[in-house]
């Protein structure tokens, strides 16, 4: 919390589902309060509740608003009121912009007003870079996060293929995390055998910025039109990056944490075993014992040195 994601991608990529889909869900599931800012006016209540949204007034508050101004005087004056709270009272809270790309500047809309479409000269940019910082700085020390969705465009540069996102970059220095998102087609059925027609989409995932981990690092996600996306979709991919899953043969092997050797073919690899690796990375990562032992030092440091 007190971090700000972007998503960005091309239109169909899966954007919306992911952040006000399946994140809102993951992060309902959490016992955190949602506020939902539709600028697309895309999404309806039956589509929420499809993706398992709890749309109750306990758990989400939705929005639907189209102005930059509006947005960072709704985001400024809630967290005014969340400030005056008494901190044991502060629930924790997690802003969605579902786009940047549709939020307009008063001058989009004077212009449109008066007929003459002649572009805002770069006020949106300044805007929304503007919003974003702000955000930043007042979310900050608070548990309150910020996830956005934004559009990409194809980059008109010869030396420098790879699609720009709207809006300018000022507001990527203010995010912690930057995904770049691309549609592709699913062409394979529930058992992975190829098909050949079109079954979903398939979501390639880029980490472009990450103040966490190391950058780069993609993985594609599945969503069939049929079944909606796995919550393990990808993982699989994600354990061979890391080398935590190897390639035995025509199975892959895994040696969990008591050493017992675990050997599957790929499509086999599903949520209980997947649960089984998260689970053992997480043991061994836990931040918790590497204080424990830095502690001892410190104190085996004291007594020789008395």
């Amino acid at each position: 919390m007190g971090k700000v994601t972007v998503f960005a991608g091309e239109s169909g990529a899966g954007k919306s589902y992911i952040c006000a889909g399946n994140i809102v869900k993951a992060t309902q599931d959490q016992g955190i309060f949602v506020v939902l800012i539709d600028s697309e006016n895309a999404l309806d209540e039956s589509w929420l509740h499809a993706l398992e949204v709890d749309t109750s007034e306990e758990k989400l508050l939705k929005l639907n608003m189209s102005m930059i101004d509006d947005v960072a005087k709704t985001v400024s004056t809630f967290m005014t009121d969340y400030k005056a709270m008494p901190e044991e009272d502060r629930p924790k809270v997690l802003f969605v912009i579902d786009s940047l790309g549709m939020l307009l500047t008063p001058t989009d809309v004077d212009q449109f007003n008066k007929g003459d479409m002649k572009g805002d000269m770069g006020r949106k940019p300044k805007a929304l870079t503007s919003l974003v910082r702000n955000t930043v700085n007042m979310i900050g020390s608070h548990n309150v996060g910020l996830v956005c969705t934004n559009h990409t465009y194809a980059s008109q540069d010869m030396f420098d293929p790879d699609d720009k996102i709207s809006g300018g970059q000022g507001f990527i220095y203010a995010s912690s995390i930057v995904v770049a998102m691309k549609k592709l087609k699913l062409k394979e059925d529930e058992d992975g055998n190829k098909v050949t027609d079109v079954r979903g989409i398939r979501a390639g995932c880029k980490v472009m910025k990450t103040r966490y981990a190391k950058p780069f690092e993609g993985v594609q996600v599945k969503i069939p039109y049929e079944t909606g996306m796995n919550p393990y979709s990808g993982l699989v991919d994600l354990f061979e990056k890391k080398g935590l899953i190897v390639k035995d043969g025509n199975r892959l092997k895994y040696i969990d944490s008591a050493g017992t050797e675990v050997k599957e073919y790929r499509k086999n690899w599903t949520g209980e075993l997947l649960d089984k690796v998260m689970s053992d990375y997480a043991n061994k990562a836990d931040p918790v014992v590497n204080i424990e032992v830095a502690d001892e030092e410190v104190v085996t440091e004291k007594l020789e040195q008395e």
